[in-house]
């Protein structure tokens, strides 16, 4: 009997060996997820054109002239798309064009105008955390590519973080469904949320995560002392050293 197409002859499996699947990555012991805007980078005056020019483009749809600035600091992608969609009676069902459109607009907005820029202390942050025996990895509103087209417009080294091991808005409404999907995925393994703004402490605490606040965003240090953060600190500049403490008592 003549071999069957397309399969592979005896002779050709004993000089390949056999297939062998990839080992998972390893699951960190200790991850500290960073947050990226207000938190990494200082905050974009031009953060709401990205939405409104992508819904507008998709939709056809956009704000009333007189309708009031809507507080969407600590909010994902997804829960801000989904909602104006519905304030400005666009069809929901355009969620996922929109979406995608908005990571073409960040590649097409980041002109040297436009580039953000990192906050104070970070990049020493990023590598004293490392030095202290954490990983470091994102917990974010932005899409995967938001975030890197982001980081890498504000000199900071993509290659920092444990992409593997981050998390991104662009597929969950709700900031605590994003925590809840990092603590399955670290499950047995001491994760620590760091950000700039109340939600993020909502979000660690639906799951159980330390939360360690940065007063670098829209909001102050008295203000993320009403959160449940184990530590606030004004900026990783002066506070670094505080945080570092904070993540060696966890």
């Amino acid at each position: 009997m003549g071999r069957a197409e397309g399969t592979v002859p005896h002779s050709r499996l004993r000089e390949t060996g056999p297939v062998r699947t990839p080992p998972l990555p390893t699951v960190p012991s200790r991850t500290v997820l960073w947050d990226v805007d207000g938190t990494l980078l200082l905050n974009s005056t031009k953060a709401g054109t990205f939405y409104h020019d992508a819904i507008r483009e998709v939709a056809g749809v956009g704000p009333a002239p007189d309708e009031p600035h809507a507080v969407e600091h600590g909010k994902t992608d997804a829960q801000i798309i989904t909602e104006r969609l519905e304030r400005w009676g666009g069809d929901p069902a355009l969620f996922g064009a929109v979406s995608a459109r908005m990571d073409e607009l960040s590649d097409a907005y980041l002109t040297d105008a436009a580039r953000r820029v990192a906050a104070p202390g970070v990049d020493d942050a990023l590598h004293a955390v490392a030095g202290a025996g954490w990983t470091n990895g994102l917990l974010t509103g932005n899409s995967r590519h938001r975030a890197r087209v982001k980081l890498a417009g504000a000199g900071l080294d993509v290659d920092a973080f444990d992409w593997d091991r981050s998390y991104f808005g662009d597929r969950f409404v709700r900031r605590s469904d994003l925590t809840a999907a990092a603590r399955d995925d670290l499950d047995g393994a001491t994760a620590v949320i760091l950000g700039d703004t109340p939600a993020d402490g909502e979000a660690a605490d639906a799951v159980g995560f330390p939360f360690v606040a940065v007063a670098t965003g829209v909001y102050s240090v008295e203000d993320l002392r009403a959160t449940s953060a184990v530590v606030v600190v004004p900026d990783l500049v002066e506070g670094l050293p505080l945080v570092l403490e904070a993540l060696g008592r966890l």
